[in-house]
């Protein structure tokens, strides 16, 4: 659960008044555990900064932190002692409410991790995962989801539910859910990979494939496509039912809550924007079939050189090859 604004608000409001030197000024907050916490401002910007120092950690100096629209995570050293001090600062265009919401949400992390007993090095990776979700979404527009991108994550969570309950485990499951994190295909799991498609087409299944990369399976093997048709329909989901249900299923692992949460952030899923899904979802269909060499798809090495870039729609309805189930799937990429 995000913590409350004003512990953060006070402090910088207090600190607001600016400095002639250059440094930080902080002002302590409500700490997380092993975790100190800190409002700070660092003149001569005076902009807003969350300033977390982690016991007895060391970073690498090659080690690359977060940097997004609107903030930067970056190494800092407000006090002599034996901490890595690491500063999540809003940038000067940044929003200041956005960059207030964005540190309740990240210090909320921190909390439910630290409640589960996590260790200052699993804190470190909470930390450093949390604000790169919210990386992706700054880089993704920073509003609520559109109705297709809606249809396109409860597709992924069905399918997460899915792969859950036939055996792989939670934190495996999420951890492999990549799709919200920028990655080629939706899932990575075992060998192998799925991209999963959602419609609610009863002609025909359409299915945008956004890259060369998308179907290539000459990294992972063996690759599916999974097309789920919905229907709307009075008595089936809500997308927000579905994170619900996800977050009760991985519930007592605080690594898989934690890694869940953070595809949601960088999905553009908020609790907050919750009532503006109503619509109600049923998975009336389910196909999944193999991405081998029947199936219909650009790649690298299937099209003429010098196209350097594609993106092009296919009727999964029409597509060659034989069916199968996600259980035998998951399998045959080594995941169960």
């Amino acid at each position: 659960m995000a913590r409350q604004s004003d512990e953060f608000r006070m402090a910088w409001s207090s600190l607001s008044g600016g400095a002639s030197d250059t440094g930080w000024q902080t002002i302590s907050v409500a700490p997380s555990g092993l975790l100190e916490l800190s409002a700070g401002r660092r003149a001569p910007d005076n902009a807003e900064a969350l300033l977390v120092g982690f016991p007895c950690i060391r970073l690498a100096a090659a080690d690359k932190l977060p940097e997004g629209q609107g903030f930067a995570m970056e190494r800092a050293s407000p006090e002599d002692k034996n901490m890595l001090w690491l500063a999540l600062t809003r940038k000067a265009p940044g929003n200041v409410d956005l960059f207030m919401d964005m540190v309740c949400n990240v210090t909320g992390a921190l909390d439910e991790a630290v409640s589960a007993g996590a260790t200052a090095e699993k804190l470190l990776r909470v930390f450093i995962g949390r604000v790169g979700a919210w990386q992706e979404f700054m880089r993704k527009g920073m509003q609520a989801l559109s109705p297709e991108a809606e249809i396109g994550l409860v597709g992924e969570l069905s399918v997460l539910l899915h792969i859950i309950a036939v055996g792989v485990p939670a934190l495996v499951a999420v951890e492999g859910w990549v799709g919200p994190l920028d990655g080629v295909q939706d899932f990575v799991l075992g060998t192998g990979a799925l991209e999963v498609k959602s419609t609610l087409s009863t002609a025909g299944f359409p299915a945008r494939i956004g890259s060369l990369d998308q179907l290539d399976d000459a990294v992972r093997q063996p690759l599916f496509v999974i097309g789920q048709r919905l229907q709307q329909v009075a008595t089936g989901m809500r997308l927000p039912d579905l994170v619900d249900t996800a977050r009760a299923i991985v519930n007592d692992d605080s690594g898989a809550l934690s890694a869940l949460d953070d595809r949601l952030v960088a999905a553009c899923y908020f609790d907050a924007h919750a009532d503006r899904y109503s619509r109600r979802f049923f998975a009336s269909d389910i196909a999944v079939i193999e991405v081998d060499d029947n199936f219909p798809r650009l790649t690298t090495g299937r099209v003429p050189i010098g196209i350097v870039k594609a993106t092009y729609d296919i009727d999964l309805d029409k597509v060659p090859g034989h069916r199968t189930s996600i259980a035998t799937a998951l399998k045959e990429m080594g995941a169960i």
